[in-house]
């Protein structure tokens, strides 16, 4: 949310780009929901803008849909693949809504005003399947990711998240570390990052 927020300050000067990598394939498994059932409230604290409630009773066994969509949603638009991006989450965080279903993907889409011919055509010929799954591939492989998000430069230097992270044992909160920020606050730590990606970029343009 941070990074989709900050990022039209810097239309023109920075290009974000977002690479899906399903955890389930290329990670630790699927959404565990005791997990995130644990630390929601962590999330809630550190993003006050961002909606949470309790999620529904019917929970995704799977996350690729969420991935396709998200990938053929982008397909139409940078802006219009940010967007639906948030939407599937705000979708599973603040409705209950079952991510990992086909039918909700597509409900998603029309309540978007997508191009339903353009995306489903992508979603169900296994396109956006290969898409999801080549650049989940390409983070483990070449930049070795393991988990998310992950911010990082072009050349695969890596950024620092400003994020709490809880001890979780047993499925129980043991601790947290004091938060790097709050509110403005870590709008303008995402601020930082943009810049050091400007820095960079103007370190690699330079001559000698």
């Amino acid at each position: 949310m941070r990074l989709h927020k900050i990022a039209p300050e810097y239309e023109g000067r920075v290009r974000l780009v977002e690479r899906a990598f399903p955890l389930e394939v290329y990670g630790s498994g699927p959404a565990d929901r005791q997990l995130l059932e644990a630390e929601i409230w962590l999330a809630a604290l550190q993003e006050p803008e961002a909606v949470f409630r309790p999620f529904g009773d019917e929970w995704p066994t799977t996350t690729l849909p969420a991935f396709e969509a998200a990938w053929c949603a982008a397909q139409q638009g940078e802006q219009v693949g940010r967007d639906f991006d948030l939407r599937i989450r705000r979708a599973f965080f603040a409705e209950g809504r079952n991510i990992g279903r086909r039918e909700v993907m597509f409900d998603l889409a029309r309540e978007a005003g997508l191009d339903m011919a353009h995306f489903a055509r992508r979603f169900d010929d296994g396109t956006a399947r290969a898409a999801v799954l080549a650049e989940g591939k390409l983070g483990r492989e070449k930049f070795g990711v393991r988990g998310t998000p992950l911010p990082m430069l072009g050349d695969g230097t890596r950024l620092r998240h400003q994020m709490a992270y809880p001890t979780i044992r047993n499925g129980r909160v043991m601790g947290i570390g004091k938060l790097p920020c709050y509110g403005e606050e870590c709008y303008q730590a995402t601020r930082e990052l943009f810049e050091l990606a400007l820095s960079h970029a103007a370190q690699q343009d330079a001559p000698g």
